[in-house]
């Protein structure tokens, strides 16, 4: 039966297509996305559909002239299409922290995860999005992290930040724990979450074809607890899960002083660092890769990438957003979306 098919119905047959959502649409989302689906106009690829606001698509597209049309039913073998859930247009203009924007952004996410889920869409890239907008528009939201974990009805995932240095050196890093205040992080601390953490990582690096997965897992405390005078989450959990992990025959080292760690890996002796909170592992990223960071979420059973930095109110509508990290991040999705397709291209 599939050699009947031509070559179109071979690309819809593998699900290569790749939803994009628009984040908040009062910052910088439509910019970096239309910008960055621009520059992959002219390369081979999957499809891909844009879920957002139909006005507000049209008008970040004028300056790029991508063809775009509204999504419709199964033969379209438009390559870029959009979709606009909504009930009602969004006004023309959002002043930062709107929260029509912010509830929209939600509903986008809402749409493209359910296709994902359904199998219509092989993975997602979103925008970023204001979670103090969301929370103020009287949603529940700790972030897009946590929403798909909980769309996908699944606890088992992680944060993976990934970018290259301006020499090429990569740091991939996986955490803990995510948007905790830092008073609860010791408390969130957990064996289990120690090791679903590394487990996911080393998983991430199969996932990204590499050869080994070396992982460098840090210390909660500075110096990774000194002997336990500055904290014993190292010698009561976190050394002991890693020793578990190990005699699995998992290649993890640790716990490390996080001040020791992130050099060494950028030297090259990890494939992975796992940091126990937020900014202890963004920190360093940021840092050597801030326009070509890419956040990841490992464990759905789904694709799910990002860029890794916010809504940038302050540049909307100047014309002047880097598209740097949402290209790196549509780039990852379509390259994970490869592998787990078995190596077969659109």
């Amino acid at each position: 039966m599939v050699a009947s098919l031509n070559s179109q119905d071979l690309r819809r047959a593998a699900p290569w297509r790749i939803g994009i959502t628009l984040g908040d649409v009062a910052g910088i989302g439509p910019e970096i996305t239309l910008k960055a689906l621009a520059a992959l106009a002219g390369e081979p690829g999957p499809d891909f559909l844009v879920v957002g606001d139909a006005a507000v698509i049209h008008r970040a597209n004028r300056d790029f002239g991508l063809p775009l049309q509204p999504m419709s039913d199964a033969s379209s073998a438009a390559r870029f299409q959009y979709h606009d859930p909504s009930v009602r247009p969004l006004p023309d203009t959002l002043r930062p922290g709107a929260p029509e924007a912010a509830l929209a952004a939600v509903r986008w996410l809402q749409e493209a995860g359910e296709r994902c889920l359904r199998g219509e869409l092989a993975g997602v890239v979103t925008a970023p999005v204001s979670k103090a907008a969301i929370i103020r528009a009287g949603v529940p939201f700790v972030g897009q992290t946590e929403f798909f974990s909980e769309l996908a009805g699944t606890k088992q995932t992680a944060m993976m930040l990934l970018a290259p240095d301006d020499r090429g050196r990569w740091l991939r890093v996986v955490l803990v724990t995510t948007h905790l205040p830092l008073r609860r992080v010791a408390d969130a601390i957990t064996s289990e979450a120690v090791a679903l953490a590394c487990e996911l990582g080393a998983k991430a690096c199969s996932d990204l074809g590499l050869d080994r997965a070396r992982l460098g897992v840090a210390g909660l405390n500075p110096h990774a607890g000194e002997s336990g005078e500055l904290g014993r989450e190292e010698i009561e959990i976190i050394g002991p899960t890693l020793e578990r992990l190990r005699d699995k025959g998992m290649e993890v080292v640790g716990p490390v002083p996080a001040d020791t760690l992130f050099h060494q890996a950028l030297r090259g002796d990890y494939d992975v660092v796992v940091a126990m909170y937020h900014d202890q592992g963004l920190g360093p990223l940021k840092m050597i890769g801030f326009e070509r960071g890419v956040n990841w979420t490992l464990g759905l059973p789904f694709i799910r990438t990002s860029p890794d930095h916010g809504t940038a109110y302050d540049l909307a509508g100047k014309g002047r957003a880097d598209a740097g990290s949402m290209l790196a991040a549509i780039r990852l999705a379509m390259r994970l979306v490869e592998r787990r397709s078995g190596g077969r291209s659109p």
